[in-house]
Formats: C-alpha cells, structure tokens, sequence
C-alpha cells in the first residue's frame, strides 16, 4: 500500500516494466471497471426494455384475446342485435304516437267499474319527455274494497295500451266513518312514442 500511494504518472507510464502481480492487478482492475461500465450502460438498459417488451407483449395478448373472442362470436352478435332491433319496433309499435286521453279516461272508468270500484277523480298531468318517448301520469282515487282493488289491477295489466301503477297509498275512507270501503291514490302512467320532430 506504501508503494501505491507513491505511484505518480510517470510510473503509470512504466508499467510495461514493473512486476508481474502489478501488472496483473491492473488488468484486473480495468477489466472490472469495464465490466461494470458495459453492465451500467449497455446491459442493464436492455434488460429494462426487454422487460418493458414482455409487459407490452402480456397486454398485447389479451386484447387479443379479447378481439379475437369478439370476431369469433361477432355473426352472433349481428343476430342478437338484429333481433333487439326487431323487437324494439314491436315494442315501439305499441306505444301510440299521442295519448288519447278521452279513451283513456274510457278504458279507467270500465275497468274500475268492472272491478266494482267507484272513481274519485282522475287528473291527467301533461306530458314528461324522455329520450324518444314521453311519459303522461295521471292521479287518480278509487274507492272500493281490497280484493276490488287488485281486480283492478289486473284489469289496467290487460289493457292494449301499456299502463304502469306508482305511488299507491291505500287507506280508509275518511268521508264515511262507518264504511269498511278503502280509499287508493296512485299514479297511472302511460306512454307514447315521441315523433322525430319531437325529439
């Protein structure tokens, strides 16, 4: 160590001439030094972009995966969307294109009748637009017995045109104290095909 700490330039320069282990050291030396440099600054950066590859290629394969699944099934496809298609219209056909409220009011006051119930009243509300139909609610009260109640029902699930219930509060009636008859509020919804002027 004495004699490496008193090397100066010049004995680097002598080296050819100094003894075998000094000079093997110093291959040793550079040698590690360049395997070290090479593993820095060529071998390493490779390493992390073939890493960098493999993450890209494992992504690659499931869209792949997914794409080709997709292709595989996509005749099925066209024909389940073509039968949504289909019976979209169907259902679009049965929404009518204006809310015909006087045969409304007709189809209410037979069922209710039929049922054996007795309207209170019955108040259209306007129209609610959505995307490419319109909703039209209209309140109305029913008097009548529980069992009349679901005949009721089941007479507005009958019905061509598509009604939906909502809303429903059943209690007594408070104008007649002594009667066993309830009272049921709710909102009858019907729904009509928006026009594509309208939407």
């Amino acid at each position: 160590m004495a004699n490496l700490n008193e090397l100066d330039l010049d004995d680097l320069k002598k080296i050819g001439t100094a003894p075998l282990p000094v000079r093997l050291g110093v291959i040793a030396l550079a040698c590690v030094l360049l395997i070290t440099a090479y593993w820095f600054f060529m071998v390493k950066p490779q390493m992390e972009r073939i890493e960098g590859f493999k993450r890209q290629e494992s992504s690659l394969k499931q869209e792949y995966d997914v794409a080709a699944s997709k292709a595989a099934n996509l005749d099925a496809y066209k024909e389940q969307l073509k039968d949504m298609h289909h019976e979209f219209s169907i259902m679009i056909r049965q929404l009518p294109d204006k809310v015909d409220i006087e045969s409304l009011l007709v189809d209410l006051s037979q069922t209710s009748v039929g049922a054996g119930l007795d309207v209170q009243y019955f108040k259209p509300q306007g129209d609610i637009p959505k995307e490419f139909y319109a909703e039209h609610p209209i309140r109305l009260s029913v008097k009548g017995r529980y069992h009349e109640f679901g005949e009721f029902v089941s007479g507005l699930a009958a019905l061509p045109r598509i009604v939906t219930l909502s809303d429903i509060k059943i209690g007594s009636d408070t104008s007649d104290r002594e009667s066993d008859l309830l009272v049921m509020e709710l909102t009858a919804t019907t729904y009509r095909y928006l026009r594509e002027d309208e939407q």
